[in-house]
């Protein structure tokens, strides 16, 4: 964890990071509470939340576990396992365009040290080359 430095007179943010495993090469993981762990206790405003990897994606929304079954199967559906040039480098071309079309982070409110998002809302880590260990920063 850390501040970052701004050099332009406003208060500087803090940033933390946490470590993720995952267990399967396509999986959706609810990371909202430990997202929250790494805001201060009076955060207020917004938080930034991104993923430093080019194969894993943040996104929002419900973490109701039959739904997650449904994006991972869309997802495979969507962007064939097979088939792309970047294969012939290190056959992982479908995670990066999954990756790609979800995004590396997403921002959301704060208020008072938790995230401030609607009823069925969830940050997600989407794991598109697992398993692997994910590290996901926190910027607020």
């Amino acid at each position: 964890s850390g501040q970052v430095v701004d050099t332009s007179g406003r208060p500087s943010r803090d940033m933390a990071d946490f470590t993720v495993s995952t267990d399967d090469r396509l999986s959706v993981m609810n990371i909202t509470d430990r997202v929250e762990e790494e805001l201060s206790a009076d955060a207020s405003g917004t938080a930034t939340v991104f993923v430093e990897h080019t194969t894993a994606a943040i996104v929002i929304n419900e973490a109701e576990q039959r739904l997650l079954s449904d994006f991972e199967d869309a997802l495979a559906e969507l962007v064939p396992d097979e088939g792309w040039a970047h294969d012939e480098i290190d056959d992982n071309a479908d995670s990066h365009i999954r990756s790609l079309l979800l995004g590396p982070g997403e921002t959301v409110p704060v208020e008072n040290g938790q995230v401030a998002l609607g009823t069925w809302q969830s940050v997600l880590l989407v794991e598109c080359d697992g398993p692997r260990k994910r590290t996901v920063k926190v910027i607020s």
